[in-house]
């Protein structure tokens, strides 16, 4: 999916904001681009050119820059922000999916797993620039959806 949609058109428009949802977009590593487009999608890449995520779970577009979008279908993996199924990942690097969060919840082990993969980052082993097509550590997701689901079983 190769468009202007999110191109800034008139002077003085927010260059941060997909403009296909208005949503504000947060800098993503072109290393990220690079790992997880498709090789269609990579073969348009224009590496001089800042890429933004456009977090709005409503809005195709998961990449934007001034001159080029890329959506859902040119990437090699479902995205967290994007894709509400249970099997999505929610940690990329240690493979663990929205129903794992929700079976650590019900068990009781969601600590322990928020510990497992705080423990692995600590100790340098996640990739998440090249594996969470949000371009950076994915334990924030992890932690909030956790704390959700807590909330959600104390309810």
């Amino acid at each position: 999916m190769e468009s202007n949609c999110c191109a800034p058109d008139t002077p003085g428009q927010d260059a941060m904001a997909c403009l296909a949802s208005g949503t504000r977009g947060k800098g993503v590593p072109l290393i990220t681009l690079k790992a997880l487009l498709t090789p269609s999608a990579l073969a348009r890449l224009t590496p001089e050119e800042t890429f933004r995520l456009c977090p709005d779970p409503t809005c195709d577009v998961v990449y934007f820059s001034p001159s080029q979008t890329y959506g859902t279908e040119d990437l090699k993996v479902p995205v967290f922000q994007k894709n509400q199924a249970s099997e999505v990942p929610v940690c990329y690097c240690f493979d663990h999916t929205r129903s794992d969060l929700e079976r650590a919840a019900v068990t009781g082990t969601g600590q322990a797993l928020e510990a497992s993969i705080r423990a692995h980052v600590q100790a340098g082993r996640c990739g998440c620039e090249v594996n969470n097509p949000q371009g950076s550590c994915c334990l924030g997701n992890v932690v909030t959806v956790l704390r959700r689901l807590a909330r959600q079983e104390q309810a």
